[in-house]
């Protein structure tokens, strides 16, 4: 009896523990349909239903649980609307937003993790498909610039930068920012996913000073060398026993007196070490995704590699990430 007891309660505990991945779920699914923009005003559900050609038993249920979340509520007409539009992602119009966040978590992230039994029992990995999820990841990777591009903005001045190498660029985000504020800063990035870096040269193309590269940065030999070298949301993607050799590499590309950045997670460090954790996991899940590293490890790598690192500068404590700045020593 005593034992059926404290199961129960660890059951009613977890139940309680889990609950905020219901607000997940559906805020996702309101997201992906574009349904809060459908309920932005009082409407009935059949007729929304009809409207977006939803199946309509299922739409009722999604609203049921809106209303227990309070995400939604129903007036005297019962007709239903959003409740707090605050709190809820916008549409896909208002891209970049927490809904693109979401729909990498709903759709990369937590399905990976959901496989973790199965890979620890099997002795496997994922393989991440960089052409399937690169726009995603550089959707979200945009919402980290919103935060990020002041301290870029800030050494570009304080280093009076002339030249930038952004690998990994995503979308341009970074590099069409730097080139609104600074006419006569020559910017190059490379993307290596296709579809990714061709959307980065629209967004940059009435910009003459920016070049954008697809291809892979381990291949790339550019002519000439640049003050400034930017590393985002990137060294996930490169196995720890070849960082030394990637961060090498990039040095000789570093003009003397230049400065490399890197934006990354960092493991066990003083902010977000929950969620530096679950990146950890999700990461692991793949076999072409890596652990991401720790403060001590970059410290190490920067200085065989000739540069003093100063220290990180945390971007968004809850998730852990943080903004890395070398700084190349003097030659002796």
């Amino acid at each position: 009896m005593i034992k059926d007891l404290n199961n129960m309660w660890k059951a009613r505990t977890w139940m309680k523990t889990n609950v905020p991945f219901l607000y997940s779920w559906h805020a996702y699914v309101g997201y992906e349909l574009d349904l809060f923009e459908a309920f932005k005003r009082p409407v009935k559900v059949e007729d929304v239903a009809d409207a977006y050609n939803l199946e309509e038993e299922l739409l009722q249920q999604w609203v049921e649980v809106g209303i227990a979340l309070k995400h939604l509520k129903k007036d005297e007409k019962n007709r239903v609307k959003i409740a707090r539009a605050w709190k809820l992602p916008g549409t896909k119009k208002d891209s970049p937003s927490s809904g693109d966040l979401l729909k990498e978590m709903m759709e990369l992230h937590i399905p990976s993790l959901l496989h973790y039994p199965e890979l620890m029992k099997e002795k496997k990995r994922q393989h991440f498909d960089n052409e399937k999820h690169g726009s995603t990841v550089a959707k979200t990777s945009t919402l980290l610039e919103m935060l990020a591009f002041r301290l870029i903005n800030q050494n570009v001045k304080k280093h009076q930068v002339q030249s930038i190498l952004d690998i990994g660029c995503g979308e341009g985000g970074y590099l069409l920012k730097l080139a609104k504020k600074h006419p006569d800063l020559q910017l190059t990035g490379i993307e290596i996913n296709k579809e990714v870096a061709e959307s980065a040269k629209r967004s940059t193309e009435d910009f003459d000073q920016v070049e954008i590269v697809q291809g892979d940065i381990h291949e790339y030999e550019p002519e000439q060398s640049f003050d400034h070298v930017m590393i985002n949301n990137l060294l996930h993607y490169i196995n720890p026993e070849e960082r030394q050799a990637f961060f090498d590499k990039i040095g000789k590309i570093t003009e003397e007196n230049g400065i490399i950045t890197i934006i990354s997670p960092l493991q066990k460090a003083k902010h977000g070490k929950q969620f530096s954790s679950a990146f950890n996991s999700f990461f692991m899940t793949f076999d072409n995704l890596y652990p991401i590293p720790s403060e001590q490890e970059l410290r190490e790598i920067a200085d065989a590699c000739g540069f003093e690192q100063q220290t990180p500068f945390p971007i968004i404590r809850e998730g852990g990430w943080f903004f890395v700045k070398w700084v190349k020593k003097e030659q002796v």
